[in-house]
């Protein structure tokens, strides 16, 4: 009975927040969160911790989040989904739900910023002031960079998918499942996209799974990408390198997707030298082309590539006149792999600078060393853990009681599959996990 009260009680909580988030009239905050993914949520909740724990409480709805989506997405989900370890649904729950009462959820987007004014407006027109200003709205899937990519996707039987929406991640494992010889293809575009390792996560995957289906010598399988490696940091690309000659699995480095014929199977590549080659496919697999989201890179806070400038270790923004603006993820300037791995120690560096411009006019000593981190899925039961920071750099959590993380672990996997999801819907998005530290919020000579 207690546990129903219980969920009856945390069920209204959040119908109750639900309502409060959408009729907020409220024209000006503290401070604004623009985007409510991974990064707008665990840091909207940490700052709201941190002015408590310092003992200058925020007060209820100090603090705004501008959003309009309907759902909030784990999109390293979408990986376990196209290796049918889990089902899409589990990926995704409603927005409104994930809000706790102190903090505002306004259901618009933001159209434009005006940081000499310290203010956005949204795309119904509404402008809404700020004392500090947080963007953390991801960045664009440019579906439409790849011709005949969209028109592909929405086929059941084109043999194309893709783990990098929703939509379409649970096409992957029906694809997958469903070959049993010709030629599987896997893609990577040359550009920044988010998770560089998704890609050949799931080609792992696939070759697992037609091994220990009994497929294998009837399937040939490629990973044809438009990078110059099979990975940016050296000791993983050489390792994973290594396992894909082993595997008997072919590759193109510098080869970039342009354009899919569904009805006569040929994905055309584009050479560094500007020359195309066709290849056959029975299966293919498309991670899509990345960049900038339009009303970002229009804006004034961003850079000449269209990323929010933000300085590399403070995490604000790097000129002087727009020094109450910070940004964090997959829409900002930092040079380092764009994962949730990396929001999770950007979150709390972010926190304790904005809270000290805030009261002293000042940043923390606190700085970020570009951490981030790719779980990187290589077969049932296997996970080739990579962890670096600025400059590609490993930087290994487990390697002094491990060993080498080149080493493909079961405790690895686990921690992909179940450990890492758990903590997602339970710890991140109430900014309650810190990526290495874990449930730990880690100290300001640590970070």
């Amino acid at each position: 009975m207690s546990n129903m009260l219980s969920a009856c009680r945390r069920i209204a909580g959040l119908r109750t927040t639900a309502r409060y988030a959408s009729t907020s009239t409220k024209e000006k905050f503290r401070v604004l969160v623009v985007g409510a993914g991974s990064g707008g949520l665990a840091v909207a909740n940490q700052i709201y911790n941190c002015f408590k724990a310092a003992g200058k409480p925020l007060n209820a709805g100090d603090v705004v989040v501008l959003d309009a989506a309907d759902y909030h997405y784990y999109q390293p989900g979408w990986s376990l989904v196209g290796a049918g370890l889990r089902s899409k649904t589990d990926t995704r729950r409603p927005l409104g739900s994930l809000f706790p009462p102190h903090i505002v959820h306004i259901a618009e987007n933001v159209k434009s910023f005006y940081p000499e004014t310290s203010s956005v407006m949204t795309t119904s027109g509404r402008t809404i002031s700020y004392d500090s200003l947080v963007v953390a709205a991801g960045l664009k899937t440019n579906w439409d960079g790849i011709a005949g990519l969209p028109q592909a996707l929405a086929d059941p039987s084109s043999g194309v998918s893709s783990v990098y929406s929703y939509n379409t991640c649970g096409k992957v494992w029906h694809d997958v499942d469903a070959l049993r010889s010709g030629n599987a293809i896997f893609t990577q575009p040359a550009g920044i996209i988010k998770c560089p390792g998704a890609p050949q996560k799931i080609m792992w995957m696939a070759w697992d799974r037609y091994q220990k289906s009994g497929r294998g010598n009837n399937i040939k399988i490629d990973f044809m990408t438009g990078m110059p490696s099979m990975f940016s940091v050296k000791k993983y690309s050489d390792a994973l390198n290594a396992l894909r000659i082993e595997r008997g699995i072919g590759a193109e480095f510098q080869h970039n997707l342009i354009s899919i014929d569904v009805a006569n199977r040929k994905a055309t590549f584009k050479k560094v030298d500007g020359s195309t080659v066709d290849r056959d496919f029975t299966l293919l697999h498309v991670a899509p082309p990345m960049e900038p989201l339009d009303f970002i890179k229009a804006s004034p806070i961003a850079d000449p590539a269209g990323w929010v400038e933000v300085d590399q270790a403070t995490l604000r923004h790097v000129k002087p006149e727009f020094g109450n603006i910070f940004a964090l993820g997959d829409c900002s300037s930092l040079p380092t792999s764009k994962t949730i791995a990396a929001i999770t120690s950007q979150a709390p560096i972010l926190t304790e600078n904005l809270f000290s411009v805030m009261d002293t006019g000042k940043v923390s000593s606190a700085k970020y060393d570009g951490y981030t981190s790719c779980p990187l899925l290589t077969g049932y039961g296997q996970v080739m853990l990579a962890e670096f920071k600025y400059g590609f750099v490993p930087k290994e959590t487990f390697a002094n009681y491990l060993g080498d993380q080149t080493k493909r672990r079961r405790l690895f996997y686990h921690f992909k599959k179940d450990l890492f999801p758990w903590a997602y819907w339970s710890r991140m998005v109430d900014g309650k996990w810190f990526g290495p530290s874990g449930p730990f919020r880690p100290k300001l000579k640590e970070l």
